[in-house]
Parts: C-alpha cells; structure tokens; sequence
C-alpha cells in the first residue's frame, strides 16, 4: 500500500484557494498510484484562523469546501478542517472516498501555550481515533491524530497508546506544526519514542509556508515500525512525498545545518507575508552596520532584486565608512537605492525645540529625534510607493530597549527580530562563504554603532550579552545559577530590569518573524505594568 504526504502552503481565510490546492495535490498523487493522500492539519482554513472561527460565514464555507472535497475523492484522502456539532466547534481530521466523508477525528489535545490558543475556539475531542479502512482489497486500521495529540508527555490521556490497544496498525498525524531551531529533532525523539513503545509505523504530515509571524517548515516523516525512516519530506517547500513501507531500506534524517535552515526560514517568512497581502516590494533603511546589511540580503533572496529598495540616511554623524559600506552593499545586491540625507530635517526639529529645551542638556532626545527623522522618510517612501518597510532591529536590542519608537522600530514586518546579535553575526559570515562576500567584511568586523553622537558605539559586549538576554527571556535557569567569576549578580538584574521596562515598545513594535521558542510577541505575554523584581 503506497500513501502520500501533501505538504501544501494553505493561505489563512482563501478557503478556495486552498481547496483547488488540495485537488490539485490530489490528482497529483492518486496519477502517481497512491492509494491513500494526506493532507496537514486544517489544511482547508489554513493554521491558525484565530478570530475568523467565530465567523459563522467561515465556519459554513469551510463545511462547504469539505463537502466538496468528499464529493470528488475517489481513493481516500485524509484532510484537516473545522467540524461543528450542536454550536461547538471542532480542530478535526476526515477521511474521505467513493464520494463521501467515511470517518471524522476531532483532536483531543489541545495546546494552549507559546502561539497556540486552541481552547479559545475549539472543543476537546473523545473519539479515541480509530478507523478500519476498508477500500478495494486494502484493510487497515488508522490511529488517526492532530499536531498535538503526538506531544503528550506531560498530559494523562496518551492519545497513541489509546490508539494501539484499539487496534491501529498504523499511526498518522496531520500537523501545522512551526518552526524552531531544534524543533525537527524533537519532533523525531518523540515520533520515534512513540514507536519504540508501540511497534507502529507512523507518519507525519506537516504544514509548509508562512502565516503572520509563524513559519512552518514542512519536513513531514514517515518511520517504519521499526523506528527506520522511511521517508523525509523537504524542507520550506511544498511537495509530495510518495511512502512505500514494503521497502525495508531506510534513510538517515538529513539535519540542516543551523545557519541555513534559520535563512531559509526568515526567506520563507518574507516572501509569504508578502505574497499573501499582495504586497511585491520593500524598502530597507541601509545604515553600513551589519543588521541592515542582512536584512535586505534576505529580502533579495525572498523577493527578487528588483523588488528591494535602500535607502541611505546620513547626519552628520554618520562616518565615511558607513555611507561606503552601505554603498557597496546595494551595488553587490543590485538593489536600487538612494542617498537622503537628514541634517537639514533634524536641524528644523530642534530649532523649533529650542525655546522648550532652553537650559537642557543633550540627551538621548536628540539621538532619537534622528532616528524619528529617519523613520518618518522611509515611511513616507512605503506610503508613496506602497513599498512594505522592514524594519532591522535584532533580538538583543529589543530586548534591552535598544530601539526608537516611530524611528528605527517603525515598519510593517520585522525580518531578524528574533536572532539575537550573535545569531545576526553567524549568519552574515555564512552567507558571505556562498555569496563572495556579498555583505561588506567591514560591515561584520567594525564595531557596531548607532551613529547618533560623535564617536558613539553600542554600549554592550554581545560575546557575554546576547546569550544572557536569551537565557533570561528563555526563564529556564534561575539568576543566581548563571552568576559566575565573568557574570555578576548586579549585572543579571540590570539586563532582567532593562527587558522589563522595555516591554511598552515591543507592545507596539511591528510584527516579527518566529525562529526560536520563545519570540517577542503572541508567544510571550508579559503585562507592560510590571512591578515584579527577582
């Protein structure tokens, strides 16, 4: 019996859309001879719909397409979609042929952690799973599951081992499942735990594309009941993957390397977020410094060169080098770009401030103010234009507050919030090894600066920051664990009370791509009103 895994990208509410995607994938794999298609988890509504489920419109179209999806299956087809009973609606999985949906499955775990929020819309499934497919000369019992009915280690139901003393002789779960850095290899301890236990094939099907700042990374697997892979589906991309389990060979997992599984993931995330606000172009604010810089290479590979837009914003404290390097940047990457400068508009600024700001010494307020100035010219070219401005900020500034609302936080998609400034450096250097150097080397090794005062450079060693703002957004560890002859207490709860503070800007910072476990934004839900103190 051959079966196939559709990883498709669905587009969250293009419910057509997605359905003449799930066809097509279907004809696709029953000509290839598969007997039995699976599709992702709510592959009809896409991952996740939030708020539209409370749309009765969605709801009834959702049941439509999947009437229609029945009607025309020959040979069975398992897809993911909404399912309502009495007014209570349901995360569910059918299994549909001959014209008729035969079996449905409403997921009995639901998550409600990191981005999830299940409970909010859907009610828990009690139907253990369990279908005896009979069709043509093929018997077999499916334990069929949804995303989180695989990831039960901390829950009293076991969903498989329910399955398994019900008779499954085969495990399938249908997933919109997303991306982290190490993600896949705990997918696969758990998936092949699951086996070691119960002596079952299992496949996964996976979800693939973007949606808001979600990325799904496909990388659907089936394993045989000997815990040997049978197959491994690629990654970020949409495809068919053809499972054959009378083939005893297995394969090796293929493990990305670090760097270009986080690329692929923020390209990916770029180029969806784009295509499904029908949006094609960006503009990028290009400073010589190495955020920036690997910014817009990421929108080069995720848009086109065409597409992409730099702009250079010198004061008069921006040094030579900066203005060069950004330079030679958009030349390597073949970007249109521009040269605005800012002094005469911040100069008007603070004459206009000058009366109000009698007897005040410079601060920070003028620093900002440039930023501002900045922020509202690349604002006023996306409005222009209806270009779609990226902001640059990494995690580590966010973290700490090393921003400017209105200024250089400004934008409608933040592309590298997520890595913190070691993770920016790294990726740099290896898109540098397979793009000649296509990011200027001065732009990685020159001390990093704002360029706000004379002289300026960032007030951090991120060698010792970044991975302490991580641990700490992380809270896994405790304070007085990390404390060690290099790292003090004092210095613990300085970075602790900075992320803290700072919490006001990320609230209104613009929408940031996921790559790690824990993201600013929907997966981390700290009040702005904190008085807490460690």
């Amino acid at each position: 019996m051959n079966f196939s895994i559709c990883q498709i990208n669905p587009s969250v509410g293009d419910l057509k859309y997605n359905y003449e995607k799930i066809v097509k994938f279907y004809n696709k794999s029953i000509s290839s001879g598969c007997n039995i298609t699976i599709f992702p988890e709510l592959s009809i509504t896409g991952y996740p719909p939030k708020d539209l489920l409370f749309e009765k419109k969605f709801i009834d179209k959702n049941l439509m397409y999947a009437e229609k999806l029945s009607k025309l299956s020959t040979k069975p087809i398992i897809f993911g979609y909404v399912s309502r009973n009495r007014g209570k609606l349901y995360n569910s999985a059918a299994i549909s042929f001959d014209g008729k949906l035969r079996f449905s499955y409403n997921k009995r775990l639901l998550p409600n952690y990191d981005v999830f929020d299940e409970h909010r819309y859907f009610f828990n499934g009690t139907d253990i799973g369990v279908y005896k497919l009979i069709y043509n000369n093929t018997k077999i019992k499916i334990g069929l599951q949804i995303c989180e009915d695989l990831w039960d280690d901390n829950q009293e139901l076991k969903v498989s081992e329910e399955q398994k003393e019900n008779g499954a002789e085969i495990l399938i779960n249908i997933s919109a499942s997303p991306f982290s850095i190490g993600k896949l290899e705990k997918r696969i301890k758990l998936i092949k735990k699951k086996i070691k236990e119960l002596r079952l094939p299992f496949i996964y099907c996976n979800m693939v594309g973007a949606q808001d700042e979600i990325i799904f990374d496909g990388s659907s697997l089936a394993f045989s009941n000997n815990g040997g892979l049978v197959k491994q589906a690629e990654y970020f991309k949409e495809c068919i993957s053809i499972i054959n389990f009378n083939i005893k060979k297995s394969s090796a997992v293929i493990f990305q390397k670090k760097e270009k599984k986080i690329f692929n993931a923020l390209c990916l995330g770029v180029s969806d977020y784009f295509s499904k606000t029908g949006h094609k172009e960006a503009v990028i604010g290009l400073s010589g410094g190495i955020d920036s810089a690997l910014t817009a290479a990421i929108a080069v590979e995720a848009l086109g060169k065409n597409n992409v837009h730099g702009v250079l914003l010198p004061s008069k404290f921006s040094s030579d080098h900066s203005l060069k390097d950004a330079e030679c940047l958009a030349l390597n990457l073949k970007i249109d770009h521009r040269i605005i400068p800012i002094q005469k508009s911040v100069d008007v600024l603070l004459n206009s401030l000058q009366e109000d700001f009698l007897g005040k010494e410079n601060d920070i307020t003028e620093e900002n103010i440039q930023s501002r100035v900045r922020g509202n010219i690349l604002m006023a070219l996306s409005n222009k234009f209806g270009w779609i401005l990226l902001t640059t900020g990494n995690k580590t500034e966010i973290a700490l507050g090393y921003c400017t609302l209105y200024g250089d936080m400004n934008g409608g998609l933040a592309v590298i919030s997520d890595l913190n400034k070691l993770e920016v450096y790294a990726l740099s250097k290896w898109y540098n090894k397979l793009n000649n150097d296509t990011i200027p080397v001065n732009s990685i090794n020159k001390m990093p600066s704002a360029e706000l005062s004379y002289n300026q450079v960032d007030p951090f060693d991120y060698k010792i920051i970044s991975p302490l703002v991580d641990i700490l957004i992380e809270n896994k560890i405790k304070l007085e664990e990390l404390v060690t002859e290099k790292v003090d207490l004092k210095l613990l709860k300085s970075l602790y009370k900075k992320i803290k503070t700072n919490e006001f800007k990320r609230y209104q910072s613009t929408l940031g791509l996921k790559i790690s476990e824990k993201a600013f934004g929907v997966g981390r839900r700290f009040p702005i009103v904190n008085n807490f103190d460690v």
